[in-house]
């Protein structure tokens, strides 16, 4: 089981990606991004997560080169995603908007690029063009965000790599139980966006009863309950203090009856879009 920050899983290409990481959704460019970066980094995170939609490469790659001068942390040591946006999938455009990326992040190559949303009819040409970024060596691995089991089943009709990874919406209330039985018996990495529901969980009481009795928080006993589940978690946070107590998760194990009952607290319930209906 995972037993420190720095822990990795390894892709099923060997790539090793860190369990636990920094997600910027909805963090806007300036100071506070910035320092969130460098504080996240400071103390021991390894792995940060951006998208192009985010609007925010810009302030993650500054934080990222402050806080690899000022700690003495090679880029290797790092772990750091992004993903293209749906007005940007075709095979051209989306190798166009990779070069977009690393140059707003003043990186040289990322660690994951993903698919962000399984547009009908456009993922497949772009899935294409991370299939070559991989080849080349651009990137070290590839993957999706938002794909529902079928959605895997039609690239793979046309796919010569499978995606290493599938980042999807997944916390108590939507637990996606299928589709985690799906990526592990394909041997693709399932990631939670949103594991702590945008806050909503915050005083929910069966959520409050286990984390009384661990002496933990709801956010650390949601975080625990993602890592022992096997899946990557990217929360949010700008506040120092919050990103520190986010990622004391290594001290204290969940019981099977305290992850049945956090289980038993599915209702299929997102916050995000729903990709089977979304209005791309």
């Amino acid at each position: 089981m995972v037993q420190n920050l720095q822990d990795t899983t390894t892709l099923h290409n060997g790539i090793q990606m860190p369990w636990f990481g920094l997600g910027v959704f909805k963090v806007e460019e300036g100071a506070e991004l910035v320092e969130a970066v460098k504080a996240a980094i400071k103390h021991g995170y390894r792995s940060i997560d951006t998208a192009a939609i985010y609007g925010n490469e810009q302030g993650v790659g500054e934080g990222i080169k402050q806080a690899m001068l000022e700690n003495n942390i090679p880029r290797e040591d790092l772990f750091v995603t992004s993903k293209v946006w749906n007005a940007d999938l075709g095979y051209e455009s989306t190798l166009a908007a990779y070069e977009a990326s690393l140059s707003k992040l003043g990186l040289e190559y990322l660690d994951l690029y993903l698919i962000h949303w399984p547009v009908e009819g456009k993922f497949q040409e772009a899935w294409r063009a991370l299939e070559t970024l991989y080849k080349e060596g651009r990137v070290k691995a590839i993957g999706v965000s938002n794909f529902q089991i079928h959605h895997i089943v039609e690239l793979m009709k046309t796919a010569t790599i499978k995606p290493m990874v599938n980042q999807v919406e997944f916390h108590p209330r939507l637990t996606q139980t299928k589709l985690m039985g799906f990526c592990k018996e394909q041997g693709i990495q399932m990631e939670a966006w949103s594991p702590l529901m945008q806050g909503q969980l915050l005083d929910q009481p069966i959520l409050k009863e286990i984390a009384d009795k661990h002496n933990k928080s709801i956010a650390q006993v949601i975080l625990r309950w993602d890592l022992q589940h096997g899946v990557v978690t990217i929360p949010k946070s700008t506040k120092e203090h919050r990103i520190i107590e986010n990622a004391a998760l290594f001290d204290f194990e969940l019981s099977p009856e305290d992850m049945a009952q956090i289980d038993g607290l599915n209702q299929d319930l997102r916050v995000g879009p729903d990709p089977d209906n979304f209005d791309f």
